[in-house]
């Protein structure tokens, strides 16, 4: 039997997106400083709050994939991958003291800024358009994840839903700026933590308690947080989990645009540190409420598992589907439940916006222009990209269709550029004698090189050469009549190993990993390149684009280097002249 939303769950999920709506008409409208200067549209004039800018990392750090996907994994393949949360701390120390003093010294607007003030123009532009393909493929995927629950859960066509979602979401985000977007991941970030702990809470106690959830996931061979094998080519391992998520999670929290241009929003260093702590924290409680999610859902269809019958199609479907079921009968449950999965998403979709507007407008469109912008044609410029962004990503949802397993797929297309952007900033802020041809040629080989064996993946997975085992189901306690599902799942259920030796070995590599090897890749290539082609002077490159941790080793700094803050307002950089210049460089002489 299935369970549909009903008019409250209907109505607690269009109070949701109403006031998210609200947020952004207030920012726009309302509040006393308006959203029409560049620094109140992507920083928020500086003043925002500790509190709103964690919750705001928090939410765009955790989106739909995860609330769906972190429970399907546990359910299909065991609690492996919960070790994650593991890195997620030492990632925090890492951004705090090496790249955090650096961005913030230099008070930049887009993090790729830092590529062009240690670097030059062209390795900024790289950087900036490996981001935006980046999140071009991962916005559409976090839409697309909630919008199939939703449909899901309510039977509205799915293509109906994303259009709707995404609408409101462009809507506010255009109108109220880094505000509205922070003020709305707040909200929707208490909506997520309440969802998922209410469906987890009542899970727990039709069980009988946590004791018996953990007994049933004993019994069903689910339990696994120690496999110490160090083959890199078996998905997850302790190693995986740990030390190749530490990478893939470091380079999408240190140099990522959402992240820094959120804590430059706070007044000091320090207030950005502390605000990194709580993310933490934050983000180690909902992942571990999520797998635990998952650890319930298979105690409660451990003897009659949805897939097998045919009542779901996909493992991501399995939260909704529980929800559905379990707490169906409960009013407004389910309506709170996929409030909190599309609050995930919107938060996701919105931060991906304002910071690709950011990269968009400062990097590629502010150069471009011979003449300053002014204030308010920049303001107005940026909410056309955003418009346009959001419409491109909504059009690129109907691709993700023809995916498959949704957070393997998300964290490979990531990979393709993480591992690059990290080794570009790392050599820049670590490697001072590494030059700008060795920064740009080791980018490029690393994207290309992750990219061909994350697709290559990709290829052999739907070819069927990679089968991914999945843990024993059973279907033992079914009643009714019900078909099995196609052969090759009911193969893979019973735990028939495959030999996979014939594929190739890069294709077999643990997709955590990918992060790892594009870095190595980009920093080995960088600094080869930049032997042969006249390598930096270390006493020539400023301290302030170098990590404080590495300054007690470098020669004396030499009295002509420049200074890569502009005693301009960044505005007025374009209106430099050669004359200009020769003056700057005189006067950051004198103050050095």
């Amino acid at each position: 039997m299935t369970v549909y939303f009903d008019w409250l769950d209907y109505l607690v999920f269009g109070a949701m997106l109403l006031m998210s709506a609200l947020i952004g008409v207030y920012f726009a409208f309302f509040a006393k400083k308006k959203q029409n200067t560049t620094s109140e549209y992507l920083m928020g004039g500086k003043t925002m709050g500790m509190f709103p800018i964690s919750m705001s990392l928090i939410a765009s750090y955790i989106s739909g994939i995860s609330l769906l996907g972190l429970p399907a994994e546990m359910y299909t393949y065991g609690t492996q991958l919960w070790t994650i949360v593991l890195s997620e701390w030492a990632v925090s120390v890492t951004i705090a003291i090496v790249y955090l003093p650096v961005f913030y010294n230099l008070q930049i607007t887009s993090t790729y800024e830092y590529l062009r003030l240690r670097f030059n123009q062209n390795v900024r532009l790289l950087g900036s358009i490996i981001f935006i393909i980046k999140m071009m493929l991962y916005i559409p995927i976090v839409i697309y994840v909630p919008a199939l629950a939703f449909s899901q859960v309510t039977g509205v066509n799915l293509h109906l839903i994303t259009p709707i979602v995404c609408v409101v979401c462009i809507f506010y985000t255009t109108l109220g700026g880094l505000k509205a977007v922070v003020w709305t991941d707040t909200l929707q970030t208490v909506i997520m933590y309440f969802g998922v702990l209410f469906v987890l809470v009542y899970g727990t106690w039709r069980l009988g308690g946590v004791m018996d959830v953990i007994k049933i996931n004993r019994e069903g061979d689910r339990l696994e947080f120690f496999n110490m094998d160090l083959d890199p080519t078996i998905r997850h391992t302790f190693w995986t989990t740990v030390f190749g998520n530490y990478f893939s999670w470091l380079a999408s929290c240190s140099v990522n645009q959402a992240m820094v241009q959120r804590c430059l929003a706070l007044s000091s260093l320090k207030r950005a540190r502390i605000t990194i702590f709580i993310m933490a924290a934050g983000i180690f409680i909902i992942v571990s409420l999520c797998c635990y999610t998952g650890l319930v859902i298979y105690a409660t269809f451990a003897s009659c598992d949805p897939l097998t019958t045919g009542a779901i199609r996909k493992s991501d479907q399995l939260l909704p589907y529980f929800v559905m079921t379990i707490t169906g009968a409960i009013p407004a449950l389910p309506g709170i439940f996929m409030s909190g999965v599309f609050s995930a998403a919107l938060s996701s979709m919105s931060t991906g916006l304002n910071s690709m507007c950011g990269v968009i407008f400062e990097d590629l469109i502010r150069p471009a222009y011979r003449k300053p912008i002014s204030e308010r044609t920049a303001s107005f410029i940026m909410k056309i990209i955003v418009v346009v962004v959001g419409a491109l990503c909504v059009a690129m949802v109907f691709l993700v269709e023809h995916m498959g397993a949704l957070i393997q797929a998300g964290k490979s297309l990531a990979g393709i550029t993480a591992g690059s952007l990290l080794g570009m900033f790392s050599m820049g802020l670590f490697l001072p004698w590494v030059n700008s041809t060795g920064a740009m040629v080791g980018g490029v080989a690393s994207t290309f090189l992750v990219g061909w064996i994350s697709l290559g993946t990709q290829a052999a997975m739907i070819r069927g050469e990679i089968i991914v085992v999945p843990k024993p189901v059973s279907v033992s306690g079914c009643t009714g009549n019900f078909s099995l599902a196609s052969p090759s799942s009911a193969m893979a259920h019973a735990g028939v190993e495959f030999d996979r030796s014939g594929t190739f070995f890069l294709y077999r590599l643990s997709y955590l990993y990918y992060t790892l090897v594009g870095m190595t890749v980009c920093i080995i290539t960088g600094v080869v390149v930049s032997h042969f082609t006249q390598p930096n002077d270390p006493a020539m490159v400023h301290r302030d684009l170098l990590t404080p941790m590495i300054h007690r080793w470098l020669p004396t700094q030499h009295p002509h280097c420049r200074h890569p803050r502009n005693s301009h307002p960044a505005p007025d950089l374009h209106l430099i002249t050669p004359h200009s210049v020769s003056t700057i460089k005189y006067i950051t002489t004198i103050e050095d």
